[in-house]
């Protein structure tokens, strides 16, 4: 029997995470790992202990800044960097698995954080209508290795 590769492991528990998510436009989740360890999770959504997007605001969603995105949310890459910055755990050398491309903000995180490589399901500028992924060039341009997923193993039927 075939064992599951871990990046195939990490990409499934990002797609499961995005299921976590309050956003009602989009629902995006992360994992970071170093050396086949899960070192921190997370996915898109206001800070902890604000409110819920889909229950605040179930019609409309919460309030858009000015490019047209959520005006109140971390990115699931801002909260999965953002608690295990907080509990101390080392990030340097990291791989981030993400289910939608880092946008540029991201993008300039991952890189501070040196994180060395980035493994997306989707494309951010797809999703978003915009021409180019300029977080992806960007980390790509600073030498942070960007792929986008591609499932190495099939379930064993």
């Amino acid at each position: 029997m075939l064992k599951p590769d871990f990046d195939d492991i990490f990409m499934d528990l990002a797609v499961s995470l995005a299921k976590r998510s309050h956003c009602i436009k989009a629902q995006v989740g992360a994992v970071l790992a170093k050396d086949t360890r899960i070192i921190s999770i997370g996915y898109n959504g206001p800070p902890a202990g604000t409110h819920n997007c889909d229950e605040e605001f179930p019609e409309v969603g919460c309030e858009r800044d000015s490019k047209g995105s959520c005006s109140l949310a971390l990115h699931a890459e801002q909260n999965a960097i953002l608690y295990a910055a907080k509990n101390g755990a080392s990030i340097e050398g990291a791989t981030i698995y993400v289910t939608l491309s880092p946008c540029i903000a991201c993008a300039r995180i991952i890189f501070s954080m040196k994180i060395k490589k980035v493994i997306f399901l989707d494309s951010y500028a797809q999703y978003k209508g915009i021409p180019k992924d300029e977080g992806v060039e960007f980390l790509r341009k600073f030498g942070v290795e960007v792929v986008q997923y591609k499932k190495k193993r099939e379930e064993a039927a």
